[in-house]
């Protein structure tokens, strides 16, 4: 992204969004977002259908009145915090340094305008 500068807001946005940092910021979220979401998706898809179509499993108690549904449902909880943590883990180390470069790019681009004018 180290080409002249265009001109208009407009245009210097639509160069930032065709640069090959910017795709690359976009491919480094992706390859986090999607698989962890079917992940995810596959996890809780699994607890609606033990819960559907596995009833005595699911109602094995374990301990006391504690059963396998209740553990498997506070493990959606503990997964989605999970998830949360280890996504601001990754966006902290691999995604915000990009984005702050192209930030960087994009505000030098301004300051270059503005001492133009």
């Amino acid at each position: 992204m180290t080409t002249e500068v265009p001109s208009s807001s407009t245009e210097r946005y639509l160069a930032v969004q065709q640069s090959e940092e910017f795709g690359r910021l976009r491919k480094t979220a992706r390859s986090f977002v999607f698989p962890m979401t079917v992940a995810f998706f596959l996890w809780y898809a699994l607890y609606v259908l033990l819960s559907a179509y596995a009833r005595g499993f699911m109602g094995a108690k374990i301990i006391g009145n504690i059963n396998v549904a209740l553990i498997f449902g506070l493990l959606q909880f503990v997964t989605t915090f999970l998830i949360a943590w280890y996504y601001s883990r990754y966006a902290a180390q691999k995604i915000d340094p990009l984005a702050d470069k192209i930030l960087a790019e994009l505000n030098e681009g301004d300051s270059a305008k503005k001492s133009e004018d």
